[in-house]
């Protein structure tokens, strides 16, 4: 019997939320080291993924990225998992996602994402952390098979993030993996706030690409 192919995988650029701690500002347009972060978190999901997906609310947010198509909410208001549930719906595929304002997600973590995501004994890959979920949702591969259950979560009106990982197949990639890229600190820094885009400037480019 032939081999099945493994279906394409779009990455998703998640420019959510309303950045109320960076007073409003499109943070992901913000320069790190000269280079916006959006740019940069395109980089890394174009050396993964066979095509973008960039999901944003913001009417300007189909000029961000000329030649990659953007969509809004499909249900507007339900935060970052209203987000992956628009990203799993209009991309049709796997997606590897990321939100927009990580400037320093290298595109080798991402591409063992979905290598372990493509095995096909999983519906979602994340990487475990430090932060208060303990995992990087928005740094994170997923499945069709995902839609469902997150439908069924915010019916019941919960927006966590991995409020709907129970009901599916996980594989969650180790602290001592995630290392082989770089410092996780580094790799999984968010530019929630001005002191967070001054940290951002004083890191170097280095880690695994």
């Amino acid at each position: 019997m032939a081999p099945v192919s493994a279906p394409g995988c779009t990455g998703v650029i998640l420019a959510g939320g309303q950045a109320t701690r960076f007073g409003g500002l499109p943070k992901g347009l913000e320069l790190v080291r000269g280079k916006r972060v959006i740019d940069r978190v395109a980089d890394a999901l174009r050396s993964a993924c066979d095509e973008l997906l960039l999901v944003a609310n913001d009417p300007a947010a189909a000029g961000w990225l000329p030649g990659v198509p953007a969509t809004a909410d499909i249900r507007p208001g339900l935060g970052s998992l209203g987000g992956l549930l628009t990203a799993l719906t209009r991309a049709g595929s796997p997606v590897v996602i990321v939100a927009w304002d990580m400037p320093f997600v290298p595109g080798g973590l991402l591409r063992a994402l979905r290598e372990e995501g493509e095995s096909g004994a999983y519906d979602a890959v994340l990487p475990r952390s430090g932060s208060r979920r303990g995992a990087e949702p928005l740094c994170a591969y997923y499945t069709q098979a995902c839609a469902a259950p997150i439908e069924r979560q915010l019916g019941a009106g919960d927006r966590r993030m991995i409020g709907f990982l129970g009901e599916v197949r996980v594989h969650w990639l180790d602290p001592a993996a995630i290392r082989r890229f770089g410092d996780p600190a580094r790799i999984f820094l968010n530019i929630n706030e001005p002191a967070d885009l001054e940290t951002a400037q004083g890191l170097t480019d280095t880690g695994s690409e």
